[in-house]
Protein backbone atom coordinates (compact mmCIF):
# COMPACT_ATOMS: atom_id res chain seq x y z
CA UNK A 1 0.00 0.00 0.00
CA UNK A 2 1.48 3.32 -1.12
CA UNK A 3 2.45 5.79 1.60
CA UNK A 4 2.88 9.54 1.17
CA UNK A 5 5.33 11.39 3.42
CA UNK A 6 4.00 14.62 4.94
CA UNK A 7 6.41 15.87 7.57
CA UNK A 8 7.03 12.85 9.80
CA UNK A 9 3.69 11.22 8.96
CA UNK A 10 3.58 8.41 6.39
CA UNK A 11 0.00 8.61 5.12
CA UNK A 12 -1.64 5.65 3.39
CA UNK A 13 -2.79 6.71 -0.07
CA UNK A 14 -6.30 5.25 0.04
CA UNK A 15 -9.92 6.21 -0.44
CA UNK A 16 -12.41 5.83 2.39
CA UNK A 17 -13.75 2.62 0.87
CA UNK A 18 -10.23 1.19 0.58
CA UNK A 19 -9.61 2.08 4.24
CA UNK A 20 -12.80 0.26 5.25
CA UNK A 21 -11.73 -2.78 3.23
CA UNK A 22 -8.32 -2.82 4.94
CA UNK A 23 -9.92 -2.54 8.39
CA UNK A 24 -12.29 -5.37 7.44
CA UNK A 25 -9.26 -7.45 6.41
CA UNK A 26 -7.61 -6.83 9.79
CA UNK A 27 -10.77 -7.92 11.62
CA UNK A 28 -11.29 -10.99 9.43
CA UNK A 29 -7.68 -12.11 9.83
CA UNK A 30 -7.83 -11.81 13.62
CA UNK A 31 -5.03 -9.24 13.56
CA UNK A 32 -4.60 -6.43 16.07
CA UNK A 33 -3.82 -2.85 15.20
CA UNK A 34 -4.89 0.76 15.40
CA UNK A 35 -5.75 3.56 13.00
CA UNK A 36 -4.68 7.20 13.25
CA UNK A 37 -6.22 10.09 11.31
CA UNK A 38 -3.70 12.95 11.11
CA UNK A 39 -4.65 16.56 10.59
CA UNK A 40 -2.44 19.64 10.55
CA UNK A 41 -2.18 19.56 14.35
CA UNK A 42 -0.83 15.99 14.33
CA UNK A 43 1.87 16.80 11.77
CA UNK A 44 3.06 19.68 13.96
CA UNK A 45 3.02 17.56 17.15
CA UNK A 46 5.07 14.85 15.43
CA UNK A 47 7.99 17.28 15.17
CA UNK A 48 8.45 17.53 18.96
CA UNK A 49 6.76 14.48 20.53
CA UNK A 50 8.82 11.24 20.32
CA UNK A 51 6.01 9.07 21.70
CA UNK A 52 3.59 10.43 19.12
CA UNK A 53 6.17 9.62 16.45
CA UNK A 54 6.37 6.01 17.71
CA UNK A 55 2.59 5.80 17.66
CA UNK A 56 2.55 6.78 14.01
CA UNK A 57 5.38 4.43 13.11
CA UNK A 58 3.44 1.46 14.49
CA UNK A 59 -0.05 2.31 13.18
CA UNK A 60 -1.83 -0.17 10.92
CA UNK A 61 -3.36 2.69 8.91
CA UNK A 62 -2.64 6.42 8.69
CA UNK A 63 -5.49 8.33 7.01
CA UNK A 64 -5.47 11.97 5.88
CA UNK A 65 -8.01 13.83 8.03
CA UNK A 66 -7.65 17.44 6.99
CA UNK A 67 -7.49 19.40 3.75
CA UNK A 68 -4.08 20.93 4.61
CA UNK A 69 -2.63 17.42 4.21
CA UNK A 70 -4.28 17.08 0.80
CA UNK A 71 -2.89 20.45 -0.26
CA UNK A 72 0.57 19.65 1.14
CA UNK A 73 0.69 16.33 -0.71
CA UNK A 74 -0.03 18.15 -3.99
CA UNK A 75 2.65 20.75 -3.30
CA UNK A 76 5.11 17.92 -2.60
CA UNK A 77 4.23 16.30 -5.93
CA UNK A 78 2.74 13.18 -4.31
CA UNK A 79 -1.04 13.73 -4.38
CA UNK A 80 -3.33 11.73 -2.13
CA UNK A 81 -6.37 9.99 -3.59
CA UNK A 82 -8.84 11.35 -1.06
CA UNK A 83 -9.56 13.00 2.24
CA UNK A 84 -10.59 10.34 4.79
CA UNK A 85 -11.92 12.14 7.84
CA UNK A 86 -12.53 10.34 11.10
CA UNK A 87 -15.96 11.97 11.26
CA UNK A 88 -16.96 10.40 7.93
CA UNK A 89 -15.15 7.11 8.53
CA UNK A 90 -16.82 6.49 11.91
CA UNK A 91 -20.44 6.19 10.68
CA UNK A 92 -19.31 4.44 7.50
CA UNK A 93 -17.47 1.82 9.56
CA UNK A 94 -20.53 1.40 11.79
CA UNK A 95 -22.65 0.77 8.70
CA UNK A 96 -20.09 -1.77 7.48
CA UNK A 97 -19.92 -3.38 10.93
CA UNK A 98 -23.71 -3.77 10.95
CA UNK A 99 -23.59 -5.55 7.60
CA UNK A 100 -20.64 -7.76 8.57
CA UNK A 101 -21.72 -8.59 12.13
CA UNK A 102 -18.72 -6.86 13.71
CA UNK A 103 -19.18 -5.75 17.31
CA UNK A 104 -18.26 -2.19 18.30
CA UNK A 105 -17.48 -0.36 21.56
CA UNK A 106 -17.64 3.42 22.05
CA UNK A 107 -15.19 4.94 24.57
CA UNK A 108 -15.18 8.69 25.13
CA UNK A 109 -17.20 11.87 25.14
CA UNK A 110 -18.88 13.58 28.05
CA UNK A 111 -21.28 11.63 30.24
CA UNK A 112 -24.01 10.08 28.11
CA UNK A 113 -22.67 11.22 24.72
CA UNK A 114 -21.33 7.82 23.61
CA UNK A 115 -24.63 6.25 24.67
CA UNK A 116 -26.60 8.79 22.60
CA UNK A 117 -24.31 8.19 19.61
CA UNK A 118 -24.86 4.43 19.97
CA UNK A 119 -28.65 4.90 20.01
CA UNK A 120 -28.57 7.18 16.95
CA UNK A 121 -26.32 4.88 14.93
CA UNK A 122 -28.24 1.75 15.93
CA UNK A 123 -31.42 3.39 14.65
CA UNK A 124 -29.67 4.38 11.43
CA UNK A 125 -27.96 1.02 10.80
CA UNK A 126 -30.12 -2.01 11.51
CA UNK A 127 -28.18 -4.84 13.13
CA UNK A 128 -25.37 -2.69 14.53
CA UNK A 129 -24.02 -4.40 17.65
CA UNK A 130 -22.82 -1.72 20.07
CA UNK A 131 -21.62 -3.99 22.87
CA UNK A 132 -20.60 -1.21 25.23
CA UNK A 133 -20.24 2.53 25.80
CA UNK A 134 -18.30 4.41 28.46
CA UNK A 135 -17.52 8.06 29.13
CA UNK A 136 -14.32 8.11 31.23
CA UNK A 137 -13.75 10.80 33.87
CA UNK A 138 -11.44 13.73 33.27
CA UNK A 139 -7.80 12.74 33.76
CA UNK A 140 -8.56 9.01 33.44
CA UNK A 141 -5.44 8.41 31.34
CA UNK A 142 -3.26 9.14 34.42
CA UNK A 143 -5.18 6.75 36.70
CA UNK A 144 -3.82 3.19 36.50
CA UNK A 145 -6.79 1.72 38.36
CA UNK A 146 -9.27 3.43 36.04
CA UNK A 147 -7.32 2.36 32.96
CA UNK A 148 -7.31 -1.23 34.17
CA UNK A 149 -11.06 -1.04 34.73
CA UNK A 150 -11.62 0.31 31.22
CA UNK A 151 -9.49 -2.44 29.66
CA UNK A 152 -11.43 -5.11 31.58
CA UNK A 153 -14.74 -3.51 30.57
CA UNK A 154 -13.79 -3.47 26.89
CA UNK A 155 -12.42 -7.02 26.95
CA UNK A 156 -15.56 -8.34 28.65
CA UNK A 157 -17.63 -6.90 25.78
CA UNK A 158 -15.39 -8.55 23.13
CA UNK A 159 -15.70 -5.90 20.40
CA UNK A 160 -14.02 -6.21 17.03
CA UNK A 161 -13.75 -2.41 16.74
CA UNK A 162 -12.99 0.05 19.53
CA UNK A 163 -13.72 3.71 18.82
CA UNK A 164 -11.99 6.15 21.20
CA UNK A 165 -13.07 9.79 21.21
CA UNK A 166 -11.21 11.74 23.89
CA UNK A 167 -9.26 14.20 21.72
CA UNK A 168 -5.77 14.14 20.27
CA UNK A 169 -3.12 13.24 21.20
CA UNK A 170 -4.73 11.73 24.32
CA UNK A 171 -6.77 9.14 22.41
CA UNK A 172 -3.84 7.98 20.27
CA UNK A 173 -1.55 7.72 23.30
CA UNK A 174 -4.15 5.82 25.31
CA UNK A 175 -4.67 3.32 22.50
CA UNK A 176 -0.92 2.88 21.98
CA UNK A 177 -0.23 2.30 25.68
CA UNK A 178 -3.03 -0.25 26.09
CA UNK A 179 -3.41 -1.95 22.69
CA UNK A 180 -1.53 -5.08 23.78
CA UNK A 181 -3.88 -5.53 26.76
CA UNK A 182 -7.03 -4.91 24.74
CA UNK A 183 -8.91 -7.85 23.24
CA UNK A 184 -9.91 -5.95 20.09
CA UNK A 185 -8.92 -6.23 16.45
CA UNK A 186 -8.82 -2.55 15.53
CA UNK A 187 -8.87 0.61 17.67
CA UNK A 188 -9.48 4.03 16.16
CA UNK A 189 -9.17 7.56 17.56
CA UNK A 190 -12.13 9.60 16.28
CA UNK A 191 -12.04 12.94 18.12
CA UNK A 192 -15.43 14.66 18.33
CA UNK A 193 -17.29 12.11 16.20
CA UNK A 194 -19.42 10.83 19.09
CA UNK A 195 -20.69 14.38 19.59
CA UNK A 196 -21.56 14.72 15.90
CA UNK A 197 -23.54 11.47 15.86
CA UNK A 198 -25.20 12.20 19.22
CA UNK A 199 -26.16 15.69 18.04
CA UNK A 200 -24.44 17.43 20.97
CA UNK A 201 -22.16 19.27 18.52
CA UNK A 202 -23.51 20.19 15.10
CA UNK A 203 -21.20 19.28 12.25
CA UNK A 204 -20.62 21.73 9.42
CA UNK A 205 -23.23 21.56 6.64
CA UNK A 206 -22.22 19.39 3.70
CA UNK A 207 -21.87 22.44 1.44
CA UNK A 208 -19.27 23.95 3.78
CA UNK A 209 -17.39 20.65 3.92
CA UNK A 210 -17.31 20.49 0.13
CA UNK A 211 -15.88 24.02 0.06
CA UNK A 212 -13.14 22.90 2.52
CA UNK A 213 -14.54 25.28 5.16
CA UNK A 214 -15.37 22.80 7.92
CA UNK A 215 -12.43 24.16 9.95
CA UNK A 216 -14.06 27.62 9.99
CA UNK A 217 -17.40 26.17 11.15
CA UNK A 218 -15.70 24.29 13.98
CA UNK A 219 -13.68 27.34 15.03
CA UNK A 220 -16.84 29.50 15.08
CA UNK A 221 -18.48 26.95 17.39
CA UNK A 222 -15.43 26.22 19.61
CA UNK A 223 -13.14 29.28 19.35
CA UNK A 224 -11.36 28.88 22.69
CA UNK A 225 -10.44 25.23 22.17
CA UNK A 226 -9.49 25.51 18.50
CA UNK A 227 -7.76 28.90 18.34
CA UNK A 228 -4.31 27.42 18.94
CA UNK A 229 -4.76 24.65 16.36
CA UNK A 230 -5.93 26.91 13.55
CA UNK A 231 -3.98 30.11 14.18
CA UNK A 232 -0.77 29.09 15.97
CA UNK A 233 0.00 25.47 15.07
CA UNK A 234 -0.94 26.19 11.45
CA UNK A 235 1.96 28.63 11.18
CA UNK A 236 4.33 25.81 12.19
CA UNK A 237 2.89 23.49 9.52
CA UNK A 238 3.96 25.67 6.59
CA UNK A 239 7.72 25.57 7.40
CA UNK A 240 7.53 21.77 7.79
CA UNK A 241 6.20 21.41 4.24
CA UNK A 242 8.59 24.07 2.93
CA UNK A 243 11.61 22.22 4.36
CA UNK A 244 10.43 18.93 2.91
CA UNK A 245 9.89 20.49 -0.52
CA UNK A 246 13.33 22.09 -0.37
CA UNK A 247 14.92 18.72 0.51
CA UNK A 248 13.12 17.13 -2.44
CA UNK A 249 14.58 19.69 -4.82
CA UNK A 250 18.08 19.26 -3.38
CA UNK A 251 17.93 15.50 -3.95
CA UNK A 252 16.27 15.59 -7.37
Amino acid sequence: MEKIKIGKALVNNVTQQEAIQEIDRLVSSGAKGYVVTPNLDHVVKLETDPEFERIYANAALVLADGNPLIWAAKILGTPLKALVTGSDLFPALCQHAAARGHRVFFLGGLEGVAEKAAAALSQKFSGLQVVGTYSPPFGFEKDDAENGRIVRMVNAARPHLLFVGVGAPKQEKWIYRHIESLDVNVALGIGASFDFEAGTIKRAPKAMRQLHMEWFWRFANEPTRLFRRYFIDSTAFIPIIYRQRKQQKEHS
